[in-house]
């Protein structure tokens, strides 16, 4: 994966709550047996003229602004794959008292394959800038998202955040500890004694 340490682009908004897998990517192209070619399948139900993403000023939008529990019903990994294989390097959603700003199992998933996640609360998410195209900057070591005129903070697992800061997949983490699970490989195994 690509570290992602600070990263300015336009945005996209879709400012609709509880947004479903299933509305992301349709489950009918969860068929396919290569992990790419999702990226022009990501809301393929709803795309049209009126739809956010196909206004002209959201071409090339790398941030997507979305409402509160994004990524909520099926698990499905190919949710995180269309996002990113249509150019979004993260997602700011809004976290209400009673909502959080995504499902648990989209979170996991995107930080499994790199796709950075930002809860905003709903003061600092009103705050955020709403005409598609606009520019922001992302700076996650410092956890902060500023455009125009504002900014805010954000937290993030502290795991997540640095594996998203080194680049590192699941992977990629695991290869880290490779002198320690070599020793361990290669250490004498105990047998117990024979009964006799």
């Amino acid at each position: 994966m690509d570290p992602f340490l600070r990263h300015s682009g336009r945005i996209a908004v879709v400012p609709d709550d509880d947004i479903d897998t299933d509305r992301i990517i349709p489950a009918r192209f969860l068929t396919r047996i290569s992990r790419f070619g999702y990226g022009e399948l990501l809301f393929a139900d709803v795309r049209g003229p009126e739809f956010p993403l196909d206004q002209p000023e959201a071409k090339e939008a790398s941030i997507l602004i979305t409402g509160t529990n994004f990524g909520c019903g099926s698990s499905r990994e190919h949710a995180v794959w269309a996002l990113q294989q249509a150019g979004f390097r993260a997602v700011i959603a809004r976290r209400d008292a009673d909502s959080p700003g995504y499902s648990d199992i989209f979170r996991q998933n995107s930080s499994n394959c790199g796709l950075l996640l930002i809860e905003l609360n709903a003061d600092d998410h009103a705050r955020l800038p709403r005409a598609q195209g606009d520019e922001i900057l992302i700076d996650l070591p410092a956890q902060s998202v500023k455009w125009a005129d504002g900014s805010a903070t954000f937290e993030i697992n502290a795991a997540t955040k640095a594996a998203l800061v080194e680049g590192l997949d699941l992977i990629g983490t695991t290869l880290q500890f490779a002198d320690a699970i070599d020793a361990f490989e290669t250490r004498p195994t105990f047998t117990p004694a024979a009964a006799s």
